[in-house]
């Protein structure tokens, strides 16, 4: 028996228990909104099913990975998800005829800005993995989609594309193989895969003109649907189509040095992709796109 399952046999929370406490601080967030703001069945309803179904994915996916302490950065991790689940709970109220604002603009920078807390947390202690940074993309992928059905009562239909394009890719990816071909960093994704939750949460912003709000999320969506047409036509022209892995040879831009895993908010690449094995220490968590 190893020293991380004789901790865990003397009292330390495993995994296991860390996603349950996280279960149960969800029900008390809901709580505390419920008794300060107001919730209705359908807010409730709405976070007790996100908190839910985080407890049962996460812990899913420490099982397969046999992870023996969820990690600083997955705690902070973590932590965003409650307020996502707050979130998603004060948006559904406003299907129920209640918008609490305030709260709602109040969780959702909170959120936004412990997202580039997990990375450098997970950096810096030098426990970056695949777990974390698949974790800190679903999370990242759910604010962006439960915001954009937020914005898309006021502004209408269109806006849930914003929240559904990347879902829309991890579909196509299983059955085009090259789609899911590793891409190079850009920091123009990464910019505008930030520029999404913050225009999504300034069209929730009562001090701007319904105008401007409405334009900042046209400007996202449009950013966005550049970012994702850029590499998809970028795999198109270098991904292999065979699924073996990226093209090599003329035709393929030069690499320098191996091949690693890449992730990022809401591009194409936010899937994890490898094209050789790597050490776990290698491993790169990059918040944002």
């Amino acid at each position: 028996m190893d020293l991380n399952q004789a901790c865990g046999q003397r009292g330390f929370p495993t995994p296991r228990h860390e996603a349950a406490i996280g279960a149960a601080a969800q029900v008390l967030l809901l709580a505390l909104l419920a008794a300060t703001v107001g919730l209705g069945a359908a807010g409730w309803l709405a976070g007790l099913v996100f908190g839910a179904g985080t407890w049962v994915v996460l812990t899913r996916a420490l099982d397969r990975t046999g992870a023996h302490r969820l990690g600083p950065a997955n705690r902070v991790t973590l932590a965003r998800t409650l307020l996502v689940g707050g979130v998603t709970a004060l948006v559904a109220e406003a299907f129920g005829g209640s918008r609490p604002v305030l709260p709602l603009i109040a969780l959702t920078a909170v959120a936004l800005v412990l997202d580039a807390v997990d990375g450098r947390v997970a950096r810096r202690t030098d426990t970056a993995t695949p777990l974390g940074a698949r974790f800190d993309m679903e999370v990242d992928a759910a604010l962006i989609l439960v915001l954009s059905v937020d914005a898309a009562v006021r502004f209408g239909p269109w806006v849930l594309l914003i929240g559904a394009m990347r879902y829309a890719f991890v579909v196509a990816a299983r059955g085009l193989c090259w789609l899911g071909a590793p891409l190079p960093p850009r920091t123009g994704r990464k910019a505008v895969a930030a520029f999404q939750g913050i225009a999504l949460l300034l069209a929730t912003a009562p001090f701007l003109p319904p105008l401007v709000r409405a334009g900042l999320v046209l400007t996202a969506l449009a950013a966005l649907t550049w970012s994702f047409g850029r590499d998809v036509r970028w795999l198109y022209r270098f991904g292999d189509r065979t699924g073996a892995g990226p093209l090599t040879g003329a035709g393929a831009p030069p690499r320098r040095g191996p091949a690693r895993p890449v992730y990022a908010t809401l591009g194409p690449q936010r899937i994890p992709m490898y094209t050789h094995p790597v050490p776990s220490s290698s491993v790169e968590k990059v918040t944002g796109m």
